[in-house]
């Protein structure tokens, strides 16, 4: 499978609704990483994945679709 960076927001939200909506940052990737070591493995994003992750986030705040950063506690991201 090729993945690519908008990839990792989908796979930020699948994340949190497998933890009732929020998690912490270190447990998103951890979800990631458990879900996703193959797509992972092997391609340019391997080096940058949890990079993208805090990208992925960003940009979901910006739709709306996450809590904003400074209302939320600081290493927790809520979904909406």
């Amino acid at each position: 499978m090729t993945v690519a960076k908008a990839d990792l927001t989908g796979w930020v939200i699948d994340a949190l609704k497998s933890n009732g909506g929020e998690a912490s940052i270190l447990y998103v990737a951890r979800h990631i990483w458990e879900h996703h070591e193959k797509d992972l493995a092997g391609h340019d994003l391997f080096y940058s994945w949890q990079y993208d992750m805090r990208w992925a986030a960003t940009e979901l705040r910006k739709k709306g679709l996450m809590v904003p950063a400074d209302d939320d506690r600081r290493g927790k991201w809520t979904l909406k």
